[in-house]
């Protein structure tokens, strides 16, 4: 049978299986349906000379916000995929139960790329999002809504794929770990992970660390003081060993405040890699410091992480923590997703979200996607 895409001498690298060389993949019906030096091009419509690019699995951003119009924070997904070489979004609490079905209907169900999303515990998800009103939705426990949380994610589980929560003196004011314990309850009754965010304390890092369970996330994990992961001695704190031990998942969620290179490089000089890099995109940050996923996947490689880890974080890694081993490979039978790479050598400046600059030597752009086992790059 003829293949309907094939990817042609392109530098295959597939973490999941190991792969790292020049060779073709080719896609039918959907999938990945070889990897190998000479496919057979008889009968194929689309021939793609991937020369000088790496091709990698579709890259998943295990943190956006893309519930564009129906959140003041919610970027458009289509946009930011042919930026960024994103063919799965993963939006992080921008809805909640009360609006959820809005989301599903009016963005995901007609975006051309996949948006999967954590539910958000609070009613309205992230409501109060915006340069002029700043409103953390977990500061009123009345908005709260565990059982009709519960409830829309156990029927929506082909999108949903996790509950999230915000704690911190911005998203939860003095509620502490309140609104993380209702989360958990909610994730318990589902059969769910919960992804939490964390900002400046109250909770502190530490709490939040302690309460969460093997297959949760905690996002914003490189974060700069006050909540760092690290002492100002650049030592790793014990409560975040003893959560990698058990299998708390750390994701960056770079975003408008929660990543800092101070705290990675001490963080990496310790052995410490995330698990997965994400954006955490919005409104406020698209501009800057974030501007997209290939950016914050640049940082990292200019930071010391090696190539394959960087897009490991953001393929195999993701889709385990979102529990979809179809995504983020590029194995024969899995969805026919993969991302197209240049990467480029040459002097470029990156920024974190407290001013800090770094001179990079290296930096990934998007040079196209493939979605569904179709060429997808429109201008």
């Amino acid at each position: 049978m003829a293949y309907d895409l094939i990817l042609n001498g392109g530098r295959v690298i597939d973490p999941s299986q190991g792969i790292d060389r020049v060779t073709g993949v080719g896609f039918r019906d959907g999938k990945v349906a070889a990897i190998g030096d000479a496919l057979d091009r008889a009968g194929c419509p689309d021939v793609r000379d991937a020369s000088g690019l790496i091709v990698s699995p579709g890259l998943i951003d295990l943190h956006t916000h893309v519930y564009w119009g129906g959140t003041s924070l919610g970027i458009d997904a289509e946009d930011f995929a042919r930026a960024s070489g994103v063919t799965t979004a993963v939006d992080t609490g921008s809805a909640g139960p009360g609006n959820w079905m809005g989301f599903r209907r009016h963005v995901i169900e007609p975006s051309q790329v996949r948006i999967l999303a954590y539910l958000h515990v609070s009613h309205a998800g992230i409501y109060g999002f915006d340069k002029r009103v700043m409103v953390g939705e977990s500061r009123e426990l009345t908005l709260m809504n565990p059982v009709d949380c519960a409830a829309v994610a156990d029927a929506n589980r082909d999108l949903i794929v996790g509950i999230k929560v915000r704690v911190g003196l911005h998203a939860s004011g003095t509620s502490g770990t309140v609104p993380l314990n209702i989360a958990l309850q909610v994730a318990e009754e589902v059969g769910m992970p919960v992804m939490a965010h964390i900002d400046h304390p109250p909770p502190s890092y530490e709490e939040v660390l302690g309460m969460l369970r093997h297959g949760d996330v905690l996002t914003h994990a490189f974060r700069p003081f006050p909540n760092a992961p690290v002492t100002g001695q650049g030592r790793i704190k014990d409560a975040v060993l003893d959560a990698r031990r058990r299998g708390v998942i750390f994701d960056i969620g770079h975003g408008k405040g929660s990543f800092a290179f101070k705290t990675a490089r001490a963080m990496l000089a310790n052995g410490f890699e995330p698990d997965t890099i994400s954006s955490d995109i919005h409104t406020l940050c698209i501009e800057g410091p974030v501007f997209d996923q290939v950016t914050t996947l640049s940082k990292f490689l200019c930071l010391g992480m090696p190539l394959d880890r960087v897009i490991a974080a953001s393929t195999v890694n993701a889709a385990m923590a979102i529990k979809r081993p179809e995504l983020g490979t590029l194995r024969v039978g899995a969805v026919g997703d993969a991302t197209l790479l240049r990467l480029e050598d040459g002097r470029f400046d990156y920024v974190d979200v407290v001013g800090e600059h770094l001179e990079g030597d290296r930096r990934l752009t998007s040079a196209g996607v493939v979605i569904g086992g179709r060429w997808w790059h429109p201008q």
